[in-house]
């Protein structure tokens, strides 16, 4: 049985985006990469690529540098090369209909308006992949587009670090048990009160 997964974490390259909530998707990859004692990202398919190893099953985990909107592009391409299959591809991203801090996973579905899950989909033709979606809340004024490009809050970040090991949890959980056990291990989860 295949046991290789390919791991996408959505993000904007650069300094500038690093604390972005858009960017939660490249902060739960770096921290799980790190969690299994390697930090070295290779430039390859458009992004930056690793490979890790985690029980029986082997990760390929993937960043792309291509920006949000064109993300799917990365993805096509190291999915083209390792031949994986799209019920073997697991993404993490940002949702901005979901309380800060709140995980739901699902398969398929609509992409909700992002345009890194469009692009995506787009790209492989198929919408059947696996997500990790992250709470990051919805602004109470303004425009979606630059709240999600601008860092968390100070309030947010005291929390951030445990919403991105709980992100990793939810990966391992499905690489090791399975996507209906994650499901029903972390959807079940309550919301977390609003803030506002």
């Amino acid at each position: 049985m295949d046991r290789t997964f390919l791991i996408v974490g959505l993000g904007n390259p650069g300094s500038t985006y690093q604390g972005n909530r858009h960017n939660i998707g490249f902060m739960v990859l770096d921290r799980l990469l790190s969690s299994h004692g390697d930090n070295r990202w290779q430039e390859r398919f458009k992004g930056q690529h690793a490979r890790l190893r985690m029980g029986d099953a082997e990760l390929l985990l993937l960043k792309p540098q291509t920006f949000m909107n064109l993300s799917g592009q990365s993805v096509s391409a190291a999915r083209a090369f390792y031949k994986c299959e799209v019920p073997r591809i697991l993404v993490v991203h940002d949702d901005i209909d979901l309380a800060f801090g709140v995980l739901r996973l699902k398969t398929g579905g609509g992409t909700g308006g992002h345009k890194g899950i469009d692009s995506m989909k787009k790209e492989l033709g198929d919408a059947g992949f696996h997500r990790i979606r992250i709470g990051v809340g919805r602004p109470v004024h303004g425009d979606v587009s630059d709240f999600v490009l601008k860092d968390f809050s100070s309030d947010e970040r005291a929390e951030l670090q445990n919403v991105v090991g709980e992100a990793c949890e939810a990966i391992e959980e499905v690489v090791l048990s399975g996507m209906t056990a994650a499901m029903n291990r972390f959807n079940r989860r309550q919301e977390k009160p609003d803030a506002n």
